[in-house]
């Protein structure tokens, strides 16, 4: 590796940092975006969350999308490493390379097959939404007339924590979401989520849903997408006053980072067009949204560190909540 890429910037050198979700395109023949993986490592990020499909595209792509990921983490193994376990953090920091994790938003993705559950966690899908803003046949979306967990679902959520994967309930609706939290064994994540008390949108998440949350023991990393944190505001300062009311609502210990970071926004800005229904024009989403990126984070850290954020909270909202939620789920 270079100076440049072994560079990292204070305060973030010292501690682990692990942004819970970003977006890679899903097209499984099309690596050119890929190695622009790396920007997370030159941002200080250590571990990222990287989806392999939602519900709204057929499921068959993510099975494919997990299979080239994987090969790919393979034949870059001088930077990367694919985290299927806690000692994979562990080693990917200790080696400086940046350990990449699977998710699925959405379980249209299982194909009405509880076993698929298992599959994917087998290829690297370490945690998984209920549902992508629509209703499926496991729960409610935040978008539509959510009906709660149905009895598949419950049956979902106990497979999932059998083999280790995590639940999540971002974008999922919530009654569905607190039905979730109620039957859930082990903590329960929002992966990519802000208050809506700060930005009354249908995809961000009330106190409610965000005491229950904690309550399980689980974490709500802030989402970076500038339609949820203001209008179309993807400032840092916004940002962290994002983590900051979570923080002050149910204690540093339930928040972390996911800021959703899209890669190919030309790809996000089709699926806005050809996928009306899971992104209603009611919901007014801007024509060039603006979006967190990961260069932000130190600034991020440093802000908070300004706010009077101390080392070992500045910690575990920067990544230890994360590996801590880890520790308690996965297998």
């Amino acid at each position: 590796m270079d100076k440049l890429d072994q560079q990292e910037t204070f305060p973030l050198a010292d501690m682990l940092v692990w942004d819970n979700h970003g977006c890679m395109p899903l097209r499984p023949r099309d690596e050119s975006f890929l190695p622009q993986l790396w920007r997370y490592k030159q941002s200080g990020v250590d571990v990222a969350s990287i989806n392999v499909g939602f519900d709204a595209v057929p499921w068959e792509n993510t099975v494919q999308m997990a299979a080239q990921l994987r090969r790919w983490l393979k034949q870059h193994g001088d930077r990367y490493i694919q985290v299927e376990s806690v000692a994979d953090i562990h080693r990917a920091r200790a080696e400086h390379k940046l350990g990449v994790i699977f998710d699925i938003e959405g379980a249209c993705s299982l194909n009405g097959l509880l076993p698929m559950v298992e599959l994917y966690y087998d290829l690297g899908v370490r945690w998984m939404l209920i549902a992508y803003n629509l209703n499926n046949d496991v729960g409610g979306g935040c978008k539509d007339d959510d009906q709660g967990l149905t009895p598949f679902g419950r049956d979902v959520i106990c497979e999932m924590e059998r083999v280790g994967m995590g639940v999540c309930c971002s974008h999922t609706g919530l009654k569905t979401a607190l039905e979730v939290m109620e039957m859930a064994a082990k903590p329960v994540i929002f992966s990519h989520s802000n208050p809506r008390a700060l930005k009354d949108h249908r995809r961000n998440i009330t106190d409610q849903a965000i005491r229950a949350c904690a309550a399980t023991g689980g974490v709500v990393g802030i989402n970076g997408i500038g339609d949820f944190l203001g209008d179309n505001d993807n400032s840092t300062g916004t940002f962290v006053r994002h983590i900051d009311y979570v923080a002050q609502l149910v204690g540093t210990d339930h928040v972390g980072i996911g800021i959703d970071y899209v890669f190919d926004m030309a790809e996000m800005e089709e699926y806005l067009r050809a996928n009306s229904n899971f992104f209603p024009a009611a919901d007014n989403y801007a024509q060039e949204q603006k979006i967190v990126a990961p260069e932000q984070m130190p600034e991020a850290a440093e802000l908070l560190q300004k706010m009077g954020y101390g080392d070992e909270d500045l910690r575990k909202i920067m990544g230890g909540n994360h590996l801590r939620v880890a520790e308690q789920v996965w297998r």
